[in-house]
């Protein structure tokens, strides 16, 4: 069974945007899609820097759109068995699940960047990652000290989040058997009680939704169940931004499900490389240029002959 992932933000480098454009009508539905936002996506993906695209109000539509593009370049998403999002990545699993259109999915990306934007100003917080160490123990230290494990993603990774004086203390007092602490570029506190106003804004745009049942599985990253309406999907992508993503648990739902293989969305990378140390032996396909559609095809008709 084929598995297709979306990233989630800070995957995001500058010019990543470049290549796909190129392909046969992506110029044109970018155009589109900025339109409608009211946001250059082609410039912010194209020639824009690291800090602009470190905004989370351009990120975020910015990760959506890409992953968009190179899930239609894979043709026909009908071979996957199931479909799963990293934090903002779920929006674009939506989509790709036939929950929202596309231009609902942009949409309703534009007003969760600008909700998180807005919330992340209030307070000056940020992420980071743990490497190493016993989940118990470090989640345990965390809480000590304040943070939120924002992210358990599973393959010796947890992402605190709180304020930067709570990440500096981290920083300084390390968990128990852990490697290091790699403090992310990220703009906020993300998947946290600091991101409370940006649920009420999500609970609005919510309303003028109308969500279908997704077309294959959909396992959500905050429990790792596999949701069966679109209405329930609808309510985690609103209830995630302040809760944690549990990215370990989707791993654990693709292991039962049978996975035969991963493919990665652009900008990919993250979670492929998590799903090596999680689900050994599990070919996957990290979609970083449209240079990777060719080795995508090759998984897939492998895995489907």
């Amino acid at each position: 069974m084929l598995v297709l992932v979306a990233p989630g933000q800070g995957a995001q480098t500058p010019g990543f945007l470049t290549p796909w454009l190129d392909l046969p009508g992506a110029a044109d539905r970018v155009a589109e899609w900025s339109d409608a936002i009211k946001l250059d996506l082609a410039r912010y993906g194209t020639t824009a820097d690291a800090e602009e695209i470190r905004d989370t109000a351009v990120a975020q539509p910015l990760l959506v759109a890409a992953g968009l593009l190179s899930a239609s370049a894979l043709g026909s998403t009908s071979v996957f068995g199931a479909v799963a999002g990293h934090s903002v990545g779920e929006i674009t699993a939506a989509a790709i699940a036939g929950v929202l259109p596309e231009e609902d999915a942009l949409s309703f990306v534009r007003t969760r960047g600008l909700g998180m934007a807005a919330a992340a100003a209030v307070t000056e917080t940020g992420m980071a990652a743990i490497l190493g160490g016993d989940p118990a123990i470090v989640v345990a230290h965390l809480e000590k000290l304040g943070l939120t494990p924002a992210n358990i993603n599973g393959a010796g990774q947890i992402v605190a989040a709180g304020t930067m004086e709570q990440i500096e203390a981290l920083q300084a007092d390390k968990p128990e058997g852990s490697m290091k602490v790699v403090p992310l570029k990220v703009a906020g506190a993300f998947h946290t009680h600091h991101m409370a106003p940006a649920v009420a804004e999500l609970e609005k745009a919510a309303e003028a939704l109308a969500p279908a049942d997704p077309a294959l599985k959909y396992v959500s990253n905050k429990d790792g169940l596999v949701v069966t309406t679109g209405a329930d999907v609808v309510a985690r992508l609103v209830g995630q931004v302040a809760n944690p993503v549990r990215w370990d648990l989707c791993m654990e739902t693709f292991a039962e499900l049978g996975v035969t293989g991963i493919i990665e969305l652009s900008p990919g990378g993250t979670l492929t490389g998590l799903a090596k140390r999680a689900l050994k032996g599990v070919p996957s396909v990290a979609l970083k240029t449209p240079d990777d559609l060719e080795k995508a095809a090759a998984l897939v008709a492998e895995l489907t002959a």
